[in-house]
């Protein structure tokens, strides 16, 4: 197995190492392992593609790439450049550092990656780890991830669903935030919503006189509905949910028809 990984914290990121390690025994002694993942930080930049400008892509290694672009760019990259003789047969997109549970999907690079692949043709898996008071301070913040990690991925292989149609099927993988003993196994999961948490802006003045706006979050311990991503990552699941690119609103079709 030819397998991408590509990350949104760029490429010297702990989690894309510990994304390495997973995928290589996961692409077993025959199979090879490629990197095509940002030069630099690109979280919250969602499916973002570099359109209007050129990006610098830069080999690192043997089949390690930095390029100076999002990761969705990086996906591009690799299926239409680096490895275009022979495109990868799986793309893994992460370990994120936090979680992309709930409303955090939207905006993830790491989920962006997984969204383009999706989109090229290529099965893809984006993978996070929740961070939360019981593991925040572990000697390793990816154990959950680095344990489960490998077993999870071998489990949606050869029982996910895989579909090959317009806007094919990914999915998105959230390991709960406590220690890798106390997970307590994995859990189908749909996309939950934490209410009250929206990111907003914060204001301050530079030394200089300039004014600045930080964007802030919330804390990430809020519950969601039951059954969902983040509420089974807060009770000790590796939640697994699968998604697709298109935005349609399907149960509003219907309804909408009486303005025809």
């Amino acid at each position: 197995m030819r397998i991408l990984i590509t990350n949104d914290d760029g490429i010297s990121a702990p989690g894309l190492a510990v994304m390495h390690d997973i995928a290589t025994e996961l692409a077993g002694p025959t199979g090879e392992v490629w990197t095509v993942a940002p030069a630099f930080e690109q979280s919250g930049v969602g499916h973002c593609i570099s359109y209007t400008s050129p990006m610098m892509i830069t080999q690192m290694g043997e089949r390690r790439y930095a390029a100076q672009g999002s990761p969705a760019d990086c996906v591009l990259a690799a299926v239409h450049d680096v490895m275009k003789d022979i495109p990868p047969d799986l793309v893994l997109s992460g370990v994120n550092r936090g979680n992309n549970s709930a409303e955090n999907a939207v905006y993830s690079g790491t989920v962006g990656a997984a969204m383009e692949a999706a989109l090229q043709g290529v099965p893809a898996i984006a993978l996070s780890q929740y961070y939360g008071p019981a593991n925040r301070d572990l000697p390793d913040q990816w154990e959950a991830a680095r344990v489960h990690g490998l077993s999870t991925l071998r489990k949606l292989l050869d029982k996910g669903v895989w579909t090959k149609d317009d806007y094919g099927i990914f999915y998105n993988i959230n390991f709960p935030p406590v220690p890798a003993a106390d997970v307590k196994g994995m859990r189908a999961a749909r996309q939950g919503f934490r209410r009250d948490m929206g990111f907003g802006v914060q204001p301050h003045m530079s030394p200089s006189g300039r004014r600045f706006l930080w964007i802030t979050g919330a804390p990430q311990q809020q519950p969601t509905s039951p059954g969902s991503d983040a509420d089974v990552n807060l009770n000790g699941y590796i939640s697994v949910t699968p998604m697709r690119a298109d935005l349609t609103a399907h149960d509003a079709l219907e309804a909408l028809k009486a303005i025809e």
